[in-house]
């Protein structure tokens, strides 16, 4: 059965559900996502992740040990994770277990482990891991890169937390934050494997009834700086972590998203059949690698790369960077590097829709950026049939991709 979505009445709400039926292997999988609900939604740094994370120490009658052991007994993963837009509660069982595995989500739905020994723990947990991340020099600059392209914006903050914000987190910030972001009225369901199209309808309606209503909200479309900023971040290391950024004036409502694919593909997203790595590894050898993506979310759309490279190289890298992207957006690509693409794009579509998780994920992406199931394929058919002329008009068209600020780790001592 190809992938649909359905819309499910729960209380007052239609809630969508993506779901595709595939009996070669017994096992069923659905993911719950809840719109307006990840990292930007955050109103202590850190808060929507340690939301997140609570819900994976278990249920309060049971505990962390407790609650995972029934799981294990029965081979039934649950877990949560969050994103910049959403949280996602996700479960998965082989089919004669899935029934059991419902059971066990509604619990943990309905009795969160909102005790001070889980937050203890989550914080410890947490609190490890940002002290990790001090010395993890491709996550500083990456901050760094996200705090100069989105100043004075929720992206330009450390939305996984700091030391400070994570210890100031107490359980009323969690109960409020999950009792106005976790509700049935902003959820979308993802069901997939060996179960009918009824008893996916049935499950996710049994689930999501035991949630509140919440307030719906959207998202807020943030602003690329353009103002072309380095910033050199002093550490003790003995390579240039060069991570780079510029607006992409561009938006995922766009019908014409395969240009943009085939633009990224050429720019930075290839490989060695990309510009930036040609010009930086290939002909210069500062490299091992050098990559570049044209992103685009319904909160922001912008370029983001990075690379590393010796001290000594640093600036004639950080001057490759810019003259590759200023020379791409003045001069275009050529038919060889058109026909490379297709051919890439088109001989690999196979292995992007190869699992039964990657349709669906494909099938929810389509539904969320409110396009029609299919999308994706007919972007393919205009990738064969799009000519050099319209690709280049369209690159040369976005200038801005050259109004590059750069965060650097580096030794500047």
């Amino acid at each position: 059965m190809a992938e649909i979505v359905e819309k499910i009445k729960i209380k007052d709400a239609m809630v969508p559900m993506v779901f595709e039926e595939g009996k070669y292997i017994p096992i069923v999988s659905m993911q719950l996502v809840f719109n307006n609900s990840g990292h930007l939604s955050n109103t202590k740094d850190g808060l929507a992740d340690m939301s997140a994370k609570l819900f994976n120490e278990g249920t309060a009658k049971e505990g962390s040990v407790g609650f995972a052991t029934t799981l294990d007994a029965h081979a039934i993963e649950i877990g949560t994770h969050v994103g910049r837009e959403s949280l996602v509660i996700e479960v998965s069982a082989l089919k004669a277990e899935f029934p059991y595995a419902v059971e066990r989500l509604k619990d943990l739905l309905k009795d969160p482990n909102y005790t001070q020994d889980a937050l203890n723990q989550i914080k410890h947990q947490k609190v490890g891991w940002i002290t990790q991340k001090k010395s993890d020099f491709d996550y500083i600059a990456a901050s760094k890169l996200r705090e100069i392209l989105f100043k004075g914006t929720a992206l330009a903050k450390p939305y996984d937390g700091t030391l400070e914000s994570i210890k100031s987190i107490e359980l009323e910030d969690i109960k409020q934050f999950v009792k106005t972001h976790v509700g049935y009225n902003n959820a979308v369901a993802v069901v997939g494997g060996d179960i009918s199209l009824d008893e996916a309808k049935n499950y996710t309606e049994s689930l999501l009834a035991i949630l509140p209503k919440v307030e719906l909200t959207t998202i807020e479309v943030l602003q690329v700086s353009n103002k072309k900023e380095t910033v050199l971040l002093d550490e003790e290391t003995q390579q240039a972590y060069i991570f780079f950024g510029s607006p992409f004036n561009y938006s995922y409502k766009d019908k014409e998203q395969y240009k943009a694919k085939i633009a990224e593909y050429l720019l930075g997203g290839a490989g060695f059949g990309s510009r930036l790595m040609e010009e930086i590894r290939v002909k210069r050898g500062l490299t091992y690698g050098v990559y570049a993506s044209l992103r685009r979310t319904k909160s922001a759309s912008y370029l983001s790369g990075y690379m590393q490279t010796k001290l000594s190289t640093q600036t004639e890298a950080k001057g490759l960077i810019q003259s590759v992207v200023d020379e791409f957006v003045a001069k275009g690509i050529t038919q060889d590097e058109l026909t490379s693409a297709k051919q890439f794009l088109v001989g690999s579509e196979p292995l992007r829709t190869e699992t039964l998780s990657q349709r669906l994920s494909r099938a929810f992406n389509e539904y969320y950026y409110g396009r029609t199931l299919g999308f994706s394929r007919e972007q393919l058919k205009k990738i064969e049939s799009v000519t050099l002329e319209e690709m280049n008009s369209f690159i040369l068209s976005h200038k801005e991709l050259s109004e590059l600020s750069f965060a650097i780790v580096t030794k500047t001592k």
